[in-house]
């Protein structure tokens, strides 16, 4: 009977998880517009999962912040407001700054440096151009999200890490979440290519052991995506079709 407990338990587990990484993706893609009642069965079904899973995620989702109890019982989608998105952004560069610090002054291994520099490399193909094209920002998406876990990781801060994978289940907080906005204006490109100057003044202040200095670009880096936000705001049909998350921002304060 042990043994088959054992193996009922991982399943289980992995249910859970399953369950709970879609129910997060479907509100941050805005599934569900803010005061939407978030109903158990429903959700079950639409996850083709039991109850049970559905209902841990529930509370879950709620610790997080990104969904809020009613006062007659269950749950429903909350909002959030652009001064919210930008501190939760604002946030991140603090934590990011002080992971490339810690890596810094840790002194990095030639195994991550090769890593990092690789990472560059292939960002550099995609942003360096008069013109990305989709594969290039589907490319750069890709990139961008592991270089900041190249750093995040590097820290060997697991309690930095921990906070961070809170902070990127939040609305637009995660390193290429606003990176759709880039996309669908002129702009975009030459935001990108000074976001990978960035990416590149960091991993330049790592090896020359400059700590103050790599806490400082982690922590203007996030500027771009702040910029972003607000730009996305002050177009919100625009944004509505790049990013249908928006809604989820529902005014402007």
């Amino acid at each position: 009977m042990a043994a088959n407990g054992d193996v009922m338990k991982p399943i289980a587990e992995s249910q859970q998880s399953r369950v709970l990484i879609q129910l997060r993706d479907l509100i941050l893609k805005g599934a569900f517009a803010p005061g939407e009642r978030l109903a158990e069965i429903p959700l079950a079904e639409r996850l083709e999962a039991s109850r049970t899973p559905v209902r841990l995620a529930l509370t879950t989702l709620e610790y997080e912040g990104l969904i809020e109890a009613m006062s007659s019982g269950g749950y429903r989608m909350r909002g959030f407001t652009a001064t919210e998105v930008s501190h939760a952004i604002q946030t991140r560069g603090v934590l990011e700054g002080y992971a490339a610090r810690l890596l810094t002054e840790n002194g990095p291994t030639k195994q991550l440096l090769r890593q990092l520099h690789e990472c560059l490399e292939q960002i550099d193909e995609a942003v360096n151009k008069p013109q990305m094209s989709f594969d290039d920002y589907a490319a750069y998406v890709e990139l961008n999200a592991r270089f900041h876990e190249l750093i995040l990781e590097g820290s060997g801060n697991r309690t930095l890490q921990r906070m961070m994978d809170m902070l990127n289940g939040q609305p637009f907080a995660a390193p290429s979440a606003m990176l759709p906005m880039q996309s669908s204006h002129e702009e975009g490109t030459r935001a990108m290519q000074m976001a990978q100057l960035q990416h590149h003044a960091l991993v330049q202040a790592i090896e020359r052991g400059q700590g103050a200095r790599a806490q400082a670009l982690g922590e203007e880096h996030v500027e771009i995506a702040r910029m972003n936000v607000e730009y996305a705001t002050s177009n919100p049909e625009l944004a509505a079709e790049v990013m249908p998350g928006i809604r989820l921002v529902t005014r402007a304060g």
